[in-house]
């Protein structure tokens, strides 16, 4: 096969009916098409907020864990002297946040 050139520049010959530079922006509307057809198909999270509800009532162990930077040993020991109350729903333990409340310092979260 032979180059031909252009402007003093190589230029390989492409084997299918389009100019480069038409062939590159098809290639990209292409692209651009696909995108948007996957962005536009991408699953909605569902809400499960409820109106007018301003705090979140239940709090899994490692979210008191995170709250309070301790470990769950610790919420364990708080739970035996009774600082926290555990609720148990199905195989799951939740706390109440005005439990969680009472053991936040004053002034703040």
């Amino acid at each position: 096969m032979k180059e031909s050139v252009s402007n003093g520049n190589l230029v390989t010959p492409m084997l299918f009916p389009y100019e480069p530079e038409q062939y590159w922006q098809h290639v990209r509307q292409i692209i651009r098409e696909e995108v948007s057809k996957v962005e536009k198909q991408k699953p909605v999270s569902p809400n499960y907020e409820t109106p007018g509800l301003t705090y979140k009532p239940l709090y899994k162990i490692a979210e008191i864990c995170a709250l309070f930077h301790v470990t769950k040993p610790t919420i364990y020991d708080w739970v035996r002297h009774g600082k926290l109350k555990p609720f148990k729903i199905r195989s799951r333990v939740y706390f109440l946040w005005q439990d969680i409340q009472q053991l936040l310092p004053p002034g703040g979260q």
